[in-house]
């Protein structure tokens, strides 16, 4: 079954017999790309434009792994031009469909919540499967918090915004798998890594992240950008505290000892 195709067709609210109408097959057709037929390019390409997704995301096994055209022998799937134009239920899937790891570096990543009510459940779904959760957030007591607040115009409001977003995953700090750390690191972009695939939201100055550009990138068989990315979440991860929610007096799962 595709179940990221059915689900953009729920999320667009696009029934199985308009997609036939707009790329001009018979109903059963798309039934049978529901049920896992890959279709033909034409037909690829006319479906992503018209429920405004990728088609590597829809279709990932046409992803080429040789000969690729510049930038993607490097891992590159897709630009999004901000980081709103990500379709959400991709964000959705890729959670839901992770089985190793599940990486997330912001500074509040108050979206990443607000997006989804349930983040804090599902995160912790998955850990109970034998994924590993790890969270990094800014250290709203941290001086890059404080200059990047500033340098946005937006001051003190960024610490309140790490602090808000937190308390949606209180949860998780007595959850075994899942570990959150606060990071006080000059952060030149977000990273959400879901096993082999990675969004990088880079940061322009002054710029808030929503209002930047997204890649979508997949590990490739040689190295590329995804490996730079992920040893740069590592380092930071490394060099971050763990968080304990001092307000209700939880401590952090699985305290990392220090040298």
């Amino acid at each position: 079954m595709n179940e990221r195709l059915r689900s953009a067709l729920a999320q667009r609210g696009v029934p199985p017999e308009t997609l036939a109408t707009v790329c001009e097959v018979d109903p059963k057709t798309v039934t049978r790309w529901l049920s896992g037929r890959v279709p033909h390019a034409r037909h690829r390409f006319n479906v992503a434009h018209h429920l405004r997704v990728d088609e590597t995301f829809l279709w990932p096994e046409t992803q080429p792994r040789t000969g690729q055209a510049p930038g993607q022998g490097a891992g590159l799937v897709a630009t999004y031009p901000d980081r709103a134009s990500v379709p959400r239920e991709m964000w959705l899937s890729l959670l839901l469909e992770s089985v190793a790891q599940i990486d997330v570096l912001v500074f509040s990543g108050t979206f990443f919540a607000q997006s989804n009510p349930r983040i804090a459940t599902m995160l912790a779904q998955r850990a109970e499967a034998g994924v590993k959760v790890r969270l990094c957030f800014g250290d709203p007591h941290g001086r890059a918090v404080a200059i990047r607040g500033r340098e946005e115009g937006i001051g003190d409001a960024l610490a309140a915004k790490i602090r808000a977003s937190l308390t949606y995953y209180r949860p998780l700090l007595v959850t075994p798998g899942c570990e959150i750390r606060l990071h006080n690191t000059t952060l030149y972009n977000s990273l959400f890594r879901y096993d082999n695939d990675l969004l990088v939201n880079p940061h322009v100055w002054g710029q808030p992240a929503s209002a930047n550009p997204l890649l979508h990138l997949q590990k490739a068989p040689q190295t590329g950008w995804f490996d730079g990315y992920a040893t740069s979440f590592d380092a930071v991860w490394d060099s971050a505290r763990l968080w304990a929610d001092e307000t209700e007096g939880a401590q952090s799962h699985g305290r990392r000892t220090q040298d």
